[in-house]
């Protein structure tokens, strides 16, 4: 199944109301498109921080069990690397092409 046939709800998860199995459902789905694109190709940046908001919005509800919460929590900074790493080598190509055509 390709990304582009996801639900585009499940890109926003502030759009969606409290419902945390919804949320659940969402980041699960998305994370098994991130891990069949990733072997498939270079790792998608975005759907790394799409993932990394949807974790964060789980981690942020109170009525989840504390122990769920901890986890999404942990998981959300932890995909929150993964996009970094995906964004830095961009960073500092853009850094070198900016650097290079300065004068000395």
């Amino acid at each position: 199944m390709a990304i582009d046939t996801i639900n585009p709800a499940f890109f926003e998860p502030a759009s969606v109301p409290s419902q945390p199995e919804l949320l659940v459902s969402a980041v699960l789905h998305l994370m098994s498109h991130y891990t069949a694109n990733n072997q498939e190709s270079s790792a998608c940046a975005k759907l790394a921080s799409v993932i990394e908001r949807h974790l964060k919005a789980l981690a942020d509800l109170p009525e989840l069990a504390p122990v769920l919460r901890a986890t999404c929590q942990q998981l959300s900074e932890q995909w929150g690397m993964v996009v970094e790493q995906a964004i830095a080598p961009r960073q500092n190509r853009l850094f070198r092409l900016v650097a290079g055509n300065r004068p000395n």
